[in-house]
């Protein structure tokens, strides 16, 4: 039921949903639409619903698993768990109350840490104080370019132990971006066929205003025709910084500024 991930900065994926719709220019060569397609070629059952072919694709229609639900109760060993690698927890047709029932099986498993990833800023915010936010929860939001820096904003008003940022695909700059309640930043170049290129101003800008505010920087990669193509070095040296769980009393939300 867990995915042992390639990604640098988790151990596992666990997918309690599939599938999801495009938002915003970060969506445009979606790896999870492209993997959705050829895992539906491959009789993969949870990967048979069709998604709107305007923002969607074959198998990429929004899916819920309830078979998933109980798979980290099982885990013993702790894990650094990436929820949902293959959709967007905070979609519209997933319903709060499976939003619910994954938060409580996070809350229910402490020796794991879970890393929760959306573009759906606002109904997170909106639903925030529906859900549990045990110190397990790290919730994030993907950045790309400034025309959606606002998801930050309301990333702010979540109580969670540890909130972060995800730039990745960077497509922008993002100098000056308000880092005020956030713990970790995440920068990376796109990968695959058509990848948009970074410019490295980008991520150095990035870089340097986390060290400034004393946020948590992890550079995860260059990008290209793969996502090893460029490597990860970054003036010389790679920059993997993680969060350490913080304290119930650092978590309150900050309010959303008008």
């Amino acid at each position: 039921m867990a995915d042992r991930s390639r990604i640098e900065w988790t151990e596992v994926t666990w997918n309690p949903t599939t599938g999801c719709d495009r938002v915003s220019a970060g969506c445009d060569n979606c790896y999870a639409l492209t993997l959705a397609k050829r895992l539906k070629a491959m009789g993969a059952a949870k990967y048979q619903r069709d998604g709107d072919p305007r923002t969607s694709g074959p198998g990429f229609g929004v899916t819920l698993h309830e078979d998933t639900l109980a798979a980290p109760l099982r885990w013993r060993e702790p894990r650094i768990v990436f929820v949902n690698s293959m959709s967007d927890l905070f979609h519209a047709r997933v319903p709060v109350g499976f939003v619910r029932q994954v938060f409580d099986v996070m809350a229910a498993t402490p020796q794991h840490t879970y890393q929760v990833l959306t573009k759906r800023a606002t109904r997170l915010a909106r639903i925030a104080d529906q859900l549990p936010w045990p110190d397990n929860v790290w919730m994030g939001v993907s950045v790309e370019n400034r025309e959606v820096a606002a998801r930050v904003d309301a990333l702010r008003q979540v109580p969670a132990a540890v909130r972060f940022i995800s730039a990745e695909p960077l497509l922008g700059s993002l100098s000056g971006i308000d880092l005020a309640g956030i713990h970790w930043l995440i920068a990376g170049g796109e990968s695959g066929a058509g990848a948009r290129p970074i410019d490295p101003r980008w991520v150095r800008e990035l870089r340097d205003q986390c060290l400034r505010d004393g946020v948590d920087f992890f550079f995860k990669q260059w990008g290209g025709r793969t996502p090893k193509a460029g490597g990860r070095l970054l003036d010389e040296r790679t920059w993997d910084e993680m969060p350490v769980r913080r304290p119930a009393a650092s978590r309150s939300a900050r309010p959303m500024t008008a």
